[in-house]
């Protein structure tokens, strides 16, 4: 069933959606890691594959940025191709001056005053969770990495160029860092009582001003990969 979206058939959409921003990245992470790989959507230039990890399928998809952008794929998915599981996985700025660029953070829960949310459910800010299933499985993924690890509640901010307000918000919430997306996903997920969870590598620290260049970011970035994968479609 197409959408206006989303090109795909029903049945070309995995179960299992593996979501970055950049459709650039969704395809060389496609074309790096899935065996019988397809190409099934592209509207938009949001080139979307389905293929095998290790013999299990997966559909890799780009979300765009921010919650609207987010909010229409995953809105789709959920509902309109019956995809039960989705693992985002992006870059974050961190909040904290001890957290070092590269760390991974689960995103246990997400802190929001998104206007997105607001259209929903008319409360205000709050927080949203992730599936607990999949953020303990993570736990369990990462611990068996080399990679400095944080779990807990990240900051989703409806503007990319946070300001001291934001940072000094971060700081009175303990929040961990700051990025534009997982309040949309776990709007949606909880909507339809789908699984959803966002994982990030800190691409930047706000407060020590710290720093990854865009060589590093994207070496950090795919030192973590397979270990989404694994959180995505192991049991």
């Amino acid at each position: 069933m197409a959408t206006p979206h989303n090109s795909a058939n029903k049945k070309d959409i995995a179960k299992t959606v593996l979501m970055v921003g950049d459709p650039i990245r969704a395809k060389k992470i496609a074309e790096k890691y899935l065996q019988d790989l397809k190409e099934v959507n592209n509207v938009r230039g949001m080139n979307t594959f389905t293929g095998k990890y290790h013999g299990k399928r997966i559909t890799i998809m780009p979300h765009g940025m921010g919650c609207p952008s987010v909010g229409i794929y995953t809105y789709e998915l959920f509902k309109f191709y019956g995809v039960e599981r989705i693992v985002r996985f992006g870059t974050i700025g961190a909040l904290k001056a001890e957290t070092k660029v590269g760390t991974i953070i689960i995103a246990e829960k997400s802190y929001t005053k998104t206007n997105y949310f607001d259209f929903y459910i008319k409360n205000g800010a709050s927080y949203l969770s992730a599936n607990p299933e999949l953020v303990e499985k993570a736990k369990r993924v990462f611990e068996k990495s080399n990679l400095n690890v944080q779990e807990g509640t990240i900051y989703c901010s409806d503007t990319f160029y946070t300001d001291e307000d934001q940072v000094a918000l971060g700081k009175k919430l303990n929040l961990l860092g700051v990025e534009m997306e997982s309040a949309g996903l776990y709007i949606n997920a909880n909507m339809f009582n789908k699984q959803a969870l966002t994982i990030c590598s800190v691409s930047d620290n706000l407060a020590s001003g710290e720093a990854l260049d865009a060589k590093d970011r994207e070496n950090s970035f795919y030192q973590a990969i397979e270990y989404v994968f694994k959180v995505a479609l192991e049991k």
